[in-house]
């Protein structure tokens, strides 16, 4: 693990709007779900996302949209572990929940969203408090720190995401963050629903670049 580098904030593209409903998740889940089985998931885990009619329908060409998360949270499950942290969970977190409460595949060193029985405190959290004792013990560290022991972790791998209960923009949400404890980095996002969004971003982009490629391919074929 190295020391803290510089916190960055991802580059300036078009605003992804903020989801605040279930509905408005449900429907850019499925999407993230199609993506990911296009561009991220390898043979071995396609046939573990994809029931049989899915991958029927795959292999004929069709869009599918599996479902890479789970059941709703109800309102009772969702207020138990805001009472349990002491929080109300910003807009679009809230309405993740009530659209999916957890999701099991993400872009990048991540392994899912926790469902919201398992959003912890970074510092209560076993790994968490490992990696900031770790950064704490490291000089010039004091204010990601700082930051690490007041965020709630909402999806660790090798990576982290963060959010900030203490950083609430105009909008209710919290500022949020994904950190690399391997190589101290830390970029910054304004809300839960961009971190989301910036995994989609990334996928549509090797998409493309995989379409174009394919592209080039059939013309030179068609060339020779």
């Amino acid at each position: 693990m190295a020391g803290m580098s510089e916190t960055t904030e991802p580059e300036e593209n078009d605003v992804a709007p903020v989801l605040t409903t279930p509905g408005e998740w449900r429907d850019f889940l499925e999407r993230y779900g199609e993506l990911y089985v296009k561009v991220r998931a390898d043979d071995e885990e396609v046939d573990d996302l994809l029931d049989d009619e899915q991958s029927e329908a795959r292999d004929r060409g069709e869009r599918v949209e599996p479902w890479l998360g789970e059941p709703p949270a109800g309102e009772e499950a969702l207020a138990a572990s805001e009472e349990r942290l002491g929080v109300r969970f910003p807009p679009s977190l809230r309405a993740f929940f009530l659209a999916s409460d957890g999701w099991t595949r993400l872009d990048g060193w991540l392994d899912g969203i926790h469902p919201c029985d398992r959003v912890v405190w970074m510092r209560d959290s076993e790994a968490g408090s490992r990696v900031i004792g770790i950064y704490a013990s490291i000089p010039g560290n004091e204010d990601e720190v700082r930051l690490f022991r007041r965020s709630i972790e909402i999806a660790r791998g090798e990576d982290y995401w963060l959010l900030d209960p203490t950083d609430v923009g105009p909008d209710g949400e919290w500022a949020a963050y994904e950190f690399a404890p391997k190589y101290g980095d830390l970029t910054e996002y304004p809300g839960f629903s961009a971190l989301v969004h910036s995994g989609y971003e990334s996928m549509e982009e090797d998409a493309e670049d995989e379409d174009e490629d394919a592209e080039e391919d059939a013309e030179d074929e068609d060339a020779d």
